[in-house]
């Protein structure tokens, strides 16, 4: 048992780990000797954890996992895990395909009203991508070419903050430019029914973010190659992330395999590498016209 100054010494997160690791034993029916047996700890030691003073390494809850048969995520509390629904879902869910997945995800959004493989094709068009792909200079031909407004989120996003994007993440930090970024779509979302919407190269990193997207938007990935991303930066004077790096174009093409996944769930991609700026636009707005059923 841990001492009194133990006890109030106890840090939160490892009180609530703790008692994790006590529920899933009972939960189990297992008994403490029989998990720090099948886990290959010390019984003090899983005491310790089961108490919130165990301080235990990454490797030791992956041992107790293993020997809980659950998931690290449910060990730390992760929200997937937090109830029998959530791990129901979860278990159904375990092992499917992407294409599955994207289906499943569709019908949630139905479900609960916020887009879904039945919803009406929205009107506007949101273009996603990493810095350099065109969604800017494709993006305002587009809507010239629609007669749709056009947003350029970026600017949006430093309407809200009153200050440059660069300055709310050094003021701010990134959890308050994504609160940004999502109000800015957020607002584009409920002023315009129909739009061009250029987005930043990382909006996709926040799922509810995304999400939101997905759902109120027909979304085109513009795709380029390394090397037309690193030069259409550079010649905007723009190095962002990768202004301190001197690998520069290994940290962007790790930008881009990072992203690719998250880009891929648009509707539709082009490819702005392939043909010049006439050519490409050409492409992108008949993929766009047949995508809206307007006259070609």
């Amino acid at each position: 048992m841990p001492t009194e100054s133990e006890a109030d010494e106890k840090n939160p997160f490892l009180m609530a780990l703790g008692e994790r690791v006590r529920s899933l034993r009972s939960r189990r029916g297992l008994t403490r000797k029989a998990v720090a047996l099948a886990a290959d700890v010390s019984e003090r030691h899983l005491a310790n954890l089961e108490y919130g003073i165990g301080n235990a390494s990454i490797l030791v809850l992956l041992q107790v996992a293993g020997a809980l048969q659950c998931s690290l995520a449910e060990l730390l509390g992760d929200v997937t895990t937090s109830s029998p629904e959530w791990l129901l879902i979860r278990e159904l869910l375990e092992g499917r395909d992407e294409a599955t997945l994207s289906r499943v995800r569709a019908a949630i959004g139905e479900l609960l009203g916020t887009g879904g493989a039945n919803a009406a094709r929205s009107q506007r068009v949101a273009l996603i991508g990493l810095r350099g792909a065109g969604k800017s200079t494709l993006g305002q031909m587009l809507a010239d070419d629609l007669g749709y407004p056009f947003v350029e989120l970026s600017r949006e996003i430093e309407k809200f903050a009153g200050c440059s994007i660069s300055e709310i993440q050094g003021l701010y930090g990134m959890n308050a430019y994504r609160r940004y970024e999502r109000r800015a779509l957020e607002e584009a979302i409920q002023i315009y029914p129909e739009a061009v919407i250029a987005t930043p190269g990382g909006l996709v990193s926040d799922p509810a973010t995304f999400n939101q997207l997905l759902a109120h938007c027909t979304t085109v990935w513009l795709q380029a190659d390394a090397e037309d991303h690193m030069k259409r930066v550079t010649a905007q004077g723009d190095l962002r992330p990768m202004a301190a790096s001197r690998e520069a174009m290994e940290d962007l093409k790790g930008i881009l395999a990072g992203r690719a996944a998250f880009y891929s769930k648009a509707e539709f991609r082009l490819d702005t590498s392939a043909a010049p700026l006439e050519a490409t636009f050409t492409a992108l707005r008949d993929l766009v016209r047949r995508a809206l059923q307007l006259p070609c």
